[in-house]
C-alpha cells in the first residue's frame, strides 16, 4: 500500500479514537469540572510527549532546544484553554452542536494567517471564509431572543483552536514536528496544574477507568496523527476532522439524547463545504508555489 493510503488510514483511526474521546470528555465533564478532568488527561499528554523526546532522533536535549520558547509555549497554554473550554461546550451545548461550530476552525485559521503569518488570502479564499461565518450564524440561530449566550463558550473555543493552527504554522517555520508536540503538552499540563488542583473532586472507581480511556484514547489519537502527518502532506489529512462531526453526532444522538435542528445541519453542511473549499484553495497555491520555484 503507498505510503500516501497508509497515511490516510492513520487520520481515519485517528479522527475516530478523537471522537471517541470526546463522548469520554462529555460524559466526565458533566459530572467534574472540566478543569480537573483537563488537567488529569494532560498529565498524561505530557508524560507521553516527553517519552517521545526521549526517543527521539538527537535526544531530548535537541528535542527542546527551540529558539521561540513563549511561541511554543504559548501555543501549548493556548490548545489547553480551548480543550477546556471544549468539555464544557460538550457538557452544556452538546457534541453535535459544538462540533458543528468547531468545524469553522480552517476559516479561522485562513482568515488568522493573514496577520500573524504574512500570508496572502486571495478572493476566492475570502468569500468562502465569509460564507463559512454565515454557516456559523445559521448554526448559532438568533431569533427575537438573542444569541444562547453559551454558545461564546463554543465559538471562544472554536477562534482559540484557530489561533493554535496559525501559531503551530508559525512554530514549524523553525521548529521539527517533534519539538512544537512537546511544546503542545509539556506548558499545557504546567498550566493547568497551576489552577486544577483547586478544582479537585472525588471521582468515583468506575469513572476513575473512564477517565484512564480519557487519558489512553487521548495518547494513542495523538500518536496516530503524527504518524498521518509524516506519511501524507497535512493538506489531505486535514479534510478527515470533519469525519469526526459526524462520529460525534452519531454519538451524541445516540449515547447523550442530543437532536439535531435543522438549522444546525444547514448551518453544519456551509462551513464543511466553505472549509473543504479554502483547505483545497490553500493546497492549489501552494502547489503552485512549489512549481514556480522549481
Amino acid at each position: 500500500m503507498p505510503p500516501q493510503s497508509v497515511g490516510y488510514l492513520y487520520a481515519l483511526a485517528a479522527f475516530t479514537i478523537f471522537a471517541a474521546q470526546d463522548g469520554i470528555s462529555k460524559h466526565l465533564g458533566s459530572a467534574y469540572p472540566p478543569v480537573f478532568v483537563a488537567m488529569v488527561r494532560y498529565w498524561a499528554f505530557a508524560v507521553f510527549v516527553v517519552i517521545l523526546a526521549l526517543r527521539a532522533n538527537g535526544g531530548f536535549r535537541q528535542t527542546i532546544s527551540t529558539n521561540r520558547f513563549w511561541l511554543q509555549a504559548s501555543r501549548g497554554v493556548i490548545l489547553a484553554v480551548q480543550i477546556v473550554l471544549s468539555i464544557i461546550s460538550f457538557s452544556i451545548v452538546g457534541l453535535a452542536h459544538t462540533h458543528s461550530i468547531l468545524a469553522s476552525t480552517p476559516l479561522i485559521v485562513a482568515a488568522l494567517s493573514v496577520p500573524i503569518l504574512g500570508e496572502k488570502v486571495g478572493w476566492r479564499r475570502w468569500s468562502a471564509i465569509l460564507v463559512g461565518f454565515l454557516g456559523v450564524l445559521v448554526i448559532l440561530k438568533p431569533d427575537e431572543n438573542g444569541f444562547d449566550p453559551t454558545l461564546v463558550i463554543t465559538f471562544a473555543a472554536a477562534v482559540l483552536l484557530g489561533l493554535y493552527g496559525v501559531l503551530t504554522r508559525l512554530a514549524s517555520r523553525t521548529d521539527t514536528a517533534i519539538t512544537s508536540f512537546f511544546y503542545t503538552g509539556v506548558p499545557g499540563a504546567f498550566a493547568l496544574t497551576l489552577v486544577g488542583p483547586f478544582f479537585w473532586v472525588n471521582m468515583s472507581p468506575a469513572d476513575w477507568g473512564w477517565m484512564v480511556a480519557l487519558c489512553i484514547t487521548g495518547m494513542s489519537g495523538h500518536y496516530l496523527l503524527i504518524r498521518a502527518f509524516e506519511l501524507a502532506d497535512a493538506a489531505s489529512v486535514q479534510p478527515f476532522s470533519y469525519y469526526q462531526l459526524v462520529l460525534v453526532s452519531i454519538i451524541g444522538i445516540s449515547l447523550f439524547g442530543e437532536t439535531l435542528s435543522i438549522h444546525m445541519v444547514v448551518g453544519a453542511a456551509i462551513v464543511v463545504a466553505a472549509g473543504l473549499f479554502t483547505i483545497w484553495r490553500e493546497q492549489m497555491v501552494a502547489r503552485r508555489a512549489r512549481r514556480e520555484r522549481l
